[in-house]
């Protein structure tokens, strides 16, 4: 047997025959396995040798079996072929979208509820495509959309961008937060009314600017005037004034998850109903083959995906 040839390179279909004549011990067999006659399979372990340099089969007229270097190079030949099988798989399924990564922007808030009821959902519907999440606020997610850092936001709106499609995904009402001993645990329920000039822990513009606007908003439209002590963007941070007794907080149902100590919650009856509001939103112009199989685990509420410009308000 000659040395290998370095300018050479076996070939997968030799790798094939091989293997079938190492199964099988029997050229025959192998080659009818290969769907081929006996000397061309022959050629292909020969040419497969003389490429390696070594001797894999050693053949007589009645027995054909493995040397030495032929056992150690069966296991490496199989774990290639498997290799090969996958990876070809992977990228048919990237292709066509079955697998992937999808990079998802969120805010914290839709963490509490929405975002994990996503991420069972596809666990269970998508398991090939992988999500990578960014926390993000809201303004933070639009700029990261046009750059294509990431695939989809889970954000607040408004959204006006052109370049967006997007898609209401959850809409929810409001709760109170209220410390131990406050008067209105007695109440079912509170209106806007039950605030004023009461101490409130408030969303502070910078960090929170959709959820001080849609809050402050409420309270002009019901002619209320909160005593506001303290103004903070983290929900859970909120919570933790409500339960030192620093004021009440009114909050998206979902923090209703935190579990604070202390803390006990009231539904706030509001016009409209559900005023808190999560999009989707992503670029119209995004070719990440797997966006497509993620975006139909989203469920609309309200309609079809529109347009940023047509759906979301100025």
């Amino acid at each position: 047997m000659t040395g290998p040839s370095f300018g050479s390179q076996f070939e997968l279909h030799q790798l094939r025959c091989f293997v079938a004549a190492a199964e099988e011990l029997h050229f025959g067999r192998a080659a009818a396995r290969m769907n081929m006659t006996q000397p061309p399979l022959s050629r292909q372990i020969q040419l497969l040798e003389h490429v390696l340099g070594v001797k894999l089969l050693d053949r007589t007229s009645r027995t054909v079996k493995l040397t030495p270097a032929g056992r150690v190079f069966l296991l490496e030949a199989r774990r290639i072929l498997r290799l090969t099988e996958s990876a070809a798989l992977a990228t048919r399924r990237i292709a066509t979208g079955e697998a992937g990564t999808i990079t998802l922007g969120f805010t914290a808030a839709s963490g509490y509820s929405f975002l994990p009821r996503l991420l069972l959902q596809r666990a269970s519907a998508a398991p090939n495509i992988h999500v990578a999440l960014k926390e993000m606020v809201s303004a933070e997610q639009i700029e990261s959309l046009l750059t294509g850092r990431i695939d989809v936001g889970l954000l607040r709106p408004p959204i006006a961008r052109s370049e967006f499609t997007t898609l209401k995904v959850a809409s929810e009402g409001l709760v109170a937060a209220l410390p131990v001993g406050d008067g209105r645990l007695a109440q079912a329920s509170l209106s806007l009314a039950d605030f004023d000039d009461a101490p409130l822990v408030m969303y502070a513009p910078e960090g929170a600017r959709y959820f001080h606007d849609m809050l402050d908003g409420l309270f002009k439209a019901a002619r209320v005037t909160p005593r506001v002590v303290q103004s903070l963007s983290q929900i859970h941070s909120m919570l933790a004034l409500v339960r030192a007794g620093i004021g009440a907080a009114v909050v998206p149902e979902a923090a209703m998850s935190l579990h604070f100590d202390d803390v006990h919650f009231r539904p706030v009856v509001t016009d409209p109903p559900h005023p808190v509001e999560l999009y989707a939103a992503w670029r119209a112009d995004n070719d990440n083959p797997a966006l497509g199989a993620f975006l139909g685990l989203l469920h609309p509420e309200g309609g079809d995906a529109a347009a940023a410009s047509d759906e979301m308000p100025d």
